[in-house]
């Protein structure tokens, strides 16, 4: 098979892009190796992209001519160049990893959804983006030859919301890079915590900062934990994305400035360590259509407490503590008894760590090549 892979989305840049699809991006190429290494497959890249990435040197790297970071530079791209370039290379199949693929894409296509929050979620996008996905999504998901969904949740949706049949739809969960473990070097933890002035124990919160996260909810419960006698700090690492949270201001209000972090985006190469040095991984999202930051406490032993919405009790099973998201007394709850409870939090940092070993991105990549398979044959 010849198959072209759309890796516009992908970035190294340190900034919120190089999480969520970015990540399935980078990880799905380099795992797809054993699997297409005997076939032509193709990449295509934006500008500034490193060609001797380890997801990228097996590839053939067809760069786009214009600077695709842009929104409106890639929509035109993705609408217009890559189906010619997919007819002049005479591909069997195009692979487009995030919701949209060409309208006219000259070949077969496999589109992966990670979610539908646009539909669900719309007031936590901006107008055009909203736009832009609820209407060109809706286009593929309807002409497309496979649909790859992220969890069982994010299927439903599809099958619910877009009508699509679940026949049509293979569910294929993220992974969990092998560099997400426990690390059992208490004295590497320590000299981290110090380098990152952050105290001894303290609440984990890693994702995107932007309104579906559920941060202020977050930010209530911790402040009622406090009052309830705990101790801990509460960090809230990650990028800003879309949408004005006014973080800082509630916890101002709150009284809690002292005891709240906001360190901003975390590399990825560090966040193995910021899990680790972490006492609890509190992600109480409102919907997510895998929830990768949760799978990867896990790996690393970190005990969770998370939402019971969408794909989240999908991924956590009895490995973590689900609670209803829009109530920070509920959360509050659990926060304060997990760091109470240490034998509690223990094991479920051990339940955690066994239930993540499920997800790997070289199943993943398996089950994606063999979706190919199905989309030629069809």
């Amino acid at each position: 098979m010849r198959i072209g892979f759309n890796a516009q989305l992908l970035s190294y840049r340190q900034w919120y892009r190089s999480a969520g699809i970015s990540r399935y991006i980078d990880r799905t190429l380099a795992a797809l190796k054993p699997f297409l290494d005997g076939g032509d497959t193709v990449a295509f890249i934006g500008l500034g992209i490193p060609t001797d990435s380890p997801a990228l040197d097996w590839l053939r790297q067809v760069r786009a001519a214009f600077p695709t970071e842009r929104p409106i530079a890639r929509i035109l791209w993705e609408q217009t160049v890559l189906p010619i370039a997919a007819r002049r290379l005479g591909l069997d199949l195009l692979h487009a990893p995030a919701y949209v693929a060409p309208v006219c894409p000259g070949t077969r296509t496999v589109v992966t959804f990670h979610d539908l929050s646009y539909f669900l979620f719309p007031e936590t996008f901006n107008r055009t983006n909203r736009w832009y996905l609820q209407t060109f999504s809706r286009l593929t998901a309807r002409r497309a030859d496979r649909l790859i969904a992220v969890s069982e949740s994010t299927r439903n949706d599809l099958t619910r919301i877009l009508g699509v049949d679940r026949s049509r739809i293979d569910v294929i969960p993220n992974g969990v890079d092998e560099r997400f473990t426990s690390i059992e070097d208490p004295e590497l933890l320590a000299r981290f915590r110090a380098e990152r002035g952050l105290p001894e124990r303290f609440i984990l919160s890693l994702c995107t900062l932007e309104p579906r996260k559920n941060l202020p909810i977050l930010i209530r419960a911790y402040a009622e934990s406090r009052r309830r006698g705990i101790t801990e700090a509460l960090v809230l690492g990650g990028g800003v994305g879309w949408g004005d949270l006014a973080l800082r201001r509630q916890v101002e209000e709150l009284g809690i400035t002292g005891s709240v972090f906001l360190p901003g985006f975390i590399p990825g190469e560090e966040q193995a360590l910021w899990y680790n040095a972490a006492t609890l991984f509190a992600y109480p999202s409102r919907y997510e259509g895998f929830g990768l930051p949760v799978a990867e406490a896990m790996a690393c032993g970190t005990a969770v407490v998370t939402s019971n919405r969408s794909a989240l009790p999908e991924v956590v099973g009895d490995a973590g503590i689900t609670v209803n998201p829009d109530r920070p007394d509920e959360l509050a709850e659990e926060i304060f008894r997990l760091l109470r409870d240490d034998e509690w939090r223990l094991e479920l940092g051990r339940r955690g760590q066994a239930r993540a070993r499920q997800f790997s991105w070289d199943l993943a990549a398996r089950q994606t090549a063999e979706t190919y398979q199905q989309a030629v044959r069809t």
